[in-house]
Protein backbone atom coordinates (compact mmCIF):
# COMPACT_ATOMS: atom_id res chain seq x y z
CA UNK A 1 0.00 0.00 0.00
CA UNK A 2 1.92 3.25 -0.96
CA UNK A 3 -0.33 5.95 0.20
CA UNK A 4 -1.21 5.17 4.23
CA UNK A 5 2.93 4.42 4.89
CA UNK A 6 3.12 7.91 4.19
CA UNK A 7 0.36 9.04 6.88
CA UNK A 8 2.19 7.86 9.91
CA UNK A 9 5.48 9.78 10.86
CA UNK A 10 8.56 8.24 10.51
CA UNK A 11 12.46 8.69 12.63
CA UNK A 12 14.88 9.42 9.59
CA UNK A 13 18.12 8.83 10.98
CA UNK A 14 20.09 7.95 7.68
CA UNK A 15 20.96 8.94 4.21
CA UNK A 16 19.22 5.73 3.37
CA UNK A 17 16.22 6.56 5.32
CA UNK A 18 15.85 9.80 3.72
CA UNK A 19 16.00 8.31 0.66
CA UNK A 20 13.32 5.74 1.50
CA UNK A 21 11.02 8.50 2.69
CA UNK A 22 11.34 10.33 -0.55
CA UNK A 23 11.03 7.31 -2.56
CA UNK A 24 7.53 6.76 -0.84
CA UNK A 25 6.21 9.80 -1.59
CA UNK A 26 6.91 9.91 -4.91
CA UNK A 27 5.06 6.19 -5.04
CA UNK A 28 1.99 8.17 -3.43
CA UNK A 29 1.81 10.65 -6.10
CA UNK A 30 1.95 8.47 -8.80
CA UNK A 31 -0.94 6.63 -7.52
CA UNK A 32 -2.88 10.18 -7.33
CA UNK A 33 -1.71 10.98 -10.88
CA UNK A 34 -3.70 8.10 -11.76
CA UNK A 35 -6.93 9.45 -10.64
CA UNK A 36 -6.93 11.11 -13.90
CA UNK A 37 -8.88 12.05 -16.67
CA UNK A 38 -11.71 9.68 -17.02
CA UNK A 39 -15.15 10.68 -18.47
CA UNK A 40 -18.93 10.11 -16.29
CA UNK A 41 -22.11 8.55 -17.23
CA UNK A 42 -22.50 10.74 -20.65
CA UNK A 43 -20.51 7.46 -21.51
CA UNK A 44 -23.03 5.33 -20.09
CA UNK A 45 -25.30 4.67 -23.24
CA UNK A 46 -25.50 1.82 -25.48
CA UNK A 47 -23.52 3.37 -28.30
CA UNK A 48 -20.68 1.14 -29.51
CA UNK A 49 -18.33 3.69 -31.17
CA UNK A 50 -14.47 3.82 -29.89
CA UNK A 51 -13.05 6.76 -28.56
CA UNK A 52 -10.01 7.57 -26.76
CA UNK A 53 -8.46 10.12 -24.45
CA UNK A 54 -4.56 10.71 -24.17
CA UNK A 55 -3.33 13.17 -20.80
CA UNK A 56 0.72 13.39 -20.24
CA UNK A 57 1.47 14.93 -16.44
CA UNK A 58 4.59 16.01 -15.03
CA UNK A 59 5.21 15.32 -11.08
CA UNK A 60 7.53 17.10 -8.68
CA UNK A 61 8.15 16.59 -5.46
CA UNK A 62 8.68 19.52 -2.83
CA UNK A 63 9.24 21.71 -6.09
CA UNK A 64 11.53 19.18 -7.73
CA UNK A 65 10.89 17.98 -10.93
CA UNK A 66 11.02 14.19 -10.37
CA UNK A 67 9.35 12.46 -13.76
CA UNK A 68 6.39 11.92 -15.86
CA UNK A 69 2.99 10.00 -16.14
CA UNK A 70 0.93 8.81 -19.39
CA UNK A 71 -2.66 8.09 -19.42
CA UNK A 72 -4.50 6.74 -21.54
CA UNK A 73 -8.61 5.46 -21.66
CA UNK A 74 -10.33 3.47 -24.76
CA UNK A 75 -13.88 3.78 -24.36
CA UNK A 76 -16.38 1.57 -25.93
CA UNK A 77 -20.35 2.02 -24.97
CA UNK A 78 -20.47 1.60 -21.19
CA UNK A 79 -17.12 -0.15 -20.80
CA UNK A 80 -14.05 1.03 -20.63
CA UNK A 81 -9.75 0.14 -20.29
CA UNK A 82 -7.18 2.21 -19.00
CA UNK A 83 -3.76 2.07 -19.27
CA UNK A 84 -1.05 3.74 -17.37
CA UNK A 85 2.58 4.39 -17.00
CA UNK A 86 4.90 6.85 -14.98
CA UNK A 87 8.56 7.21 -14.53
CA UNK A 88 10.38 8.75 -11.71
CA UNK A 89 13.54 9.15 -10.43
CA UNK A 90 15.13 10.86 -7.25
CA UNK A 91 18.60 10.79 -5.61
CA UNK A 92 19.22 8.35 -8.63
CA UNK A 93 17.12 5.57 -7.58
CA UNK A 94 14.25 4.99 -9.96
CA UNK A 95 10.09 3.56 -9.95
CA UNK A 96 8.37 2.68 -12.35
CA UNK A 97 4.47 2.14 -12.30
CA UNK A 98 2.27 0.43 -15.01
CA UNK A 99 -1.52 -0.41 -14.75
CA UNK A 100 -4.13 -1.60 -16.53
CA UNK A 101 -7.63 -1.81 -15.71
CA UNK A 102 -10.54 -2.60 -16.98
CA UNK A 103 -14.23 -0.79 -15.33
CA UNK A 104 -17.92 -0.79 -16.47
CA UNK A 105 -21.24 0.94 -15.32
CA UNK A 106 -23.51 -0.91 -13.15
CA UNK A 107 -27.27 -0.28 -14.34
CA UNK A 108 -27.95 -2.15 -10.79
CA UNK A 109 -26.15 0.42 -8.49
CA UNK A 110 -25.90 3.55 -11.02
CA UNK A 111 -22.24 3.78 -10.47
CA UNK A 112 -18.84 2.89 -12.28
CA UNK A 113 -17.14 -0.46 -10.93
CA UNK A 114 -13.66 -2.15 -11.50
CA UNK A 115 -13.81 -4.97 -12.64
CA UNK A 116 -10.18 -5.89 -12.65
CA UNK A 117 -6.98 -4.20 -12.65
CA UNK A 118 -2.98 -5.32 -13.08
CA UNK A 119 -0.64 -3.60 -11.49
CA UNK A 120 3.39 -3.52 -11.72
CA UNK A 121 5.72 -1.64 -10.07
CA UNK A 122 9.50 -2.12 -10.51
CA UNK A 123 12.35 -0.67 -9.15
CA UNK A 124 11.55 0.76 -5.64
CA UNK A 125 8.56 -0.97 -3.40
CA UNK A 126 8.48 -3.59 -6.44
CA UNK A 127 5.29 -5.92 -6.76
CA UNK A 128 2.93 -7.87 -9.06
CA UNK A 129 -0.99 -6.91 -8.10
CA UNK A 130 -3.96 -8.75 -9.96
CA UNK A 131 -7.14 -7.76 -8.54
CA UNK A 132 -10.51 -8.81 -9.09
CA UNK A 133 -14.16 -7.45 -8.07
CA UNK A 134 -17.47 -9.05 -6.90
CA UNK A 135 -20.75 -8.78 -6.09
CA UNK A 136 -21.16 -4.75 -7.49
CA UNK A 137 -17.58 -4.47 -5.98
CA UNK A 138 -18.28 -5.43 -2.55
CA UNK A 139 -15.82 -7.80 -2.68
CA UNK A 140 -12.37 -8.26 -3.99
CA UNK A 141 -9.78 -11.24 -4.68
CA UNK A 142 -5.86 -9.67 -4.85
CA UNK A 143 -2.89 -11.71 -5.40
CA UNK A 144 0.42 -9.59 -5.10
CA UNK A 145 3.45 -11.89 -6.29
CA UNK A 146 1.43 -14.97 -5.39
CA UNK A 147 0.26 -14.37 -2.10
CA UNK A 148 -4.15 -13.69 -2.32
CA UNK A 149 -5.86 -12.00 0.39
CA UNK A 150 -9.76 -10.97 -0.03
CA UNK A 151 -11.60 -8.05 1.01
CA UNK A 152 -14.90 -6.95 1.76
CA UNK A 153 -17.56 -4.07 2.27
CA UNK A 154 -20.96 -3.46 3.16
CA UNK A 155 -21.85 -0.53 1.59
CA UNK A 156 -19.32 1.09 -0.90
CA UNK A 157 -18.04 -0.46 -3.67
CA UNK A 158 -14.43 -1.08 -3.50
CA UNK A 159 -12.56 0.11 -6.50
CA UNK A 160 -8.90 0.78 -8.47
CA UNK A 161 -7.66 4.32 -8.91
CA UNK A 162 -8.94 5.19 -11.71
CA UNK A 163 -12.50 3.64 -11.43
CA UNK A 164 -12.32 5.90 -8.18
CA UNK A 165 -12.01 9.02 -9.86
CA UNK A 166 -14.75 8.07 -12.45
CA UNK A 167 -17.06 7.77 -10.25
CA UNK A 168 -15.79 11.20 -8.06
CA UNK A 169 -16.29 13.12 -11.35
CA UNK A 170 -19.76 11.27 -11.73
CA UNK A 171 -20.29 12.57 -7.98
CA UNK A 172 -19.08 15.90 -9.09
CA UNK A 173 -21.28 16.22 -12.58
CA UNK A 174 -24.64 15.42 -10.32
CA UNK A 175 -23.99 18.18 -8.37
CA UNK A 176 -23.17 16.35 -5.14
CA UNK A 177 -21.40 18.28 -2.41
CA UNK A 178 -19.98 15.62 -0.32
CA UNK A 179 -19.40 11.88 -0.79
CA UNK A 180 -17.49 8.63 0.69
CA UNK A 181 -15.53 6.36 -1.57
CA UNK A 182 -13.18 3.28 -0.92
CA UNK A 183 -9.73 2.36 -2.72
CA UNK A 184 -8.45 -1.10 -2.92
CA UNK A 185 -4.86 -0.96 -1.87
CA UNK A 186 -2.28 -3.58 -2.14
CA UNK A 187 -2.72 -4.75 2.07
CA UNK A 188 -5.49 -2.96 3.00
CA UNK A 189 -8.86 -1.12 1.37
CA UNK A 190 -8.57 2.70 2.24
CA UNK A 191 -11.88 5.16 3.09
CA UNK A 192 -11.94 8.60 1.24
CA UNK A 193 -14.16 12.11 2.16
CA UNK A 194 -14.53 13.93 0.07
CA UNK A 195 -15.66 17.80 -0.01
CA UNK A 196 -16.35 20.30 -3.08
CA UNK A 197 -15.15 23.56 -3.11
CA UNK A 198 -15.87 26.76 -4.64
CA UNK A 199 -14.67 27.34 -7.80
CA UNK A 200 -11.68 29.08 -8.76
CA UNK A 201 -10.47 31.14 -11.66
CA UNK A 202 -6.07 30.72 -12.07
CA UNK A 203 -4.04 31.20 -15.14
CA UNK A 204 -2.18 27.86 -16.37
CA UNK A 205 -0.37 27.48 -19.15
CA UNK A 206 -0.53 26.55 -21.95
CA UNK A 207 -4.24 26.66 -21.45
CA UNK A 208 -4.16 30.55 -20.13
CA UNK A 209 -7.53 31.35 -18.14
CA UNK A 210 -9.25 28.56 -16.54
CA UNK A 211 -12.09 27.70 -13.86
CA UNK A 212 -11.14 25.22 -11.43
CA UNK A 213 -12.94 22.64 -9.44
CA UNK A 214 -11.01 22.00 -6.30
CA UNK A 215 -12.26 18.65 -4.74
CA UNK A 216 -10.75 18.26 -1.36
CA UNK A 217 -9.85 14.43 -0.51
CA UNK A 218 -9.44 13.34 3.58
CA UNK A 219 -9.01 10.39 5.16
CA UNK A 220 -6.01 7.44 4.79
CA UNK A 221 -4.27 10.61 2.81
CA UNK A 222 -4.67 14.11 1.91
CA UNK A 223 -5.52 15.55 -1.78
CA UNK A 224 -6.87 18.51 -3.48
CA UNK A 225 -7.50 17.95 -7.18
CA UNK A 226 -8.49 20.39 -9.33
CA UNK A 227 -11.03 19.71 -12.69
CA UNK A 228 -11.28 22.13 -15.23
CA UNK A 229 -15.28 21.99 -16.92
CA UNK A 230 -14.09 23.69 -20.20
CA UNK A 231 -11.88 21.08 -20.91
CA UNK A 232 -14.19 18.14 -20.96
CA UNK A 233 -13.87 18.29 -17.01
CA UNK A 234 -10.28 17.34 -17.29
CA UNK A 235 -7.63 16.61 -13.95
CA UNK A 236 -5.08 20.00 -14.36
CA UNK A 237 -3.51 19.11 -11.24
CA UNK A 238 -3.74 17.70 -7.80
CA UNK A 239 -1.60 18.25 -4.83
CA UNK A 240 -0.53 15.61 -2.04
CA UNK A 241 -0.29 17.23 1.12
CA UNK A 242 2.69 14.82 3.19
CA UNK A 243 3.60 15.53 6.23
CA UNK A 244 7.05 15.91 5.07
CA UNK A 245 7.25 15.98 1.70
CA UNK A 246 4.70 17.90 -0.95
CA UNK A 247 3.72 16.26 -4.26
CA UNK A 248 2.13 18.11 -7.20
CA UNK A 249 1.50 16.87 -10.83
CA UNK A 250 0.26 18.92 -13.64
CA UNK A 251 -1.60 18.30 -17.05
CA UNK A 252 1.17 19.40 -19.78
CA UNK A 253 -1.00 18.22 -22.52
CA UNK A 254 -3.91 16.52 -23.28
CA UNK A 255 -5.79 14.67 -26.57
CA UNK A 256 -9.22 13.15 -27.25
CA UNK A 257 -11.65 12.18 -29.77
CA UNK A 258 -14.45 11.46 -27.26
CA UNK A 259 -17.75 13.64 -27.20
CA UNK A 260 -17.57 16.23 -24.43
CA UNK A 261 -18.55 15.71 -20.64
CA UNK A 262 -22.00 17.85 -20.06
CA UNK A 263 -22.63 18.52 -16.19
CA UNK A 264 -25.99 16.28 -15.32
Amino acid sequence: MMFSVLSRPVSITTRQCVMGRILLSVSALLLVLLLGSLPNTSFASDTQEECSRTSNYSIYLSGIYTGTMNRTETWRGKTAVVTSKSEASILGIGTQYRQRAELSWSNTTNEWLTDNFHQKVTGFRSRDMQVTFDNNGRESRVDIDGDIDTYASEDIALRDVDTLLIQIREYLLRGRKQFALIRQASDDIEAYQFYVQDTLTTSIEPWGELTLIPVEQTGAEDVTYYFAPSMDYQLIKARYHGIILRGLIELDSYTSSCEPILAH
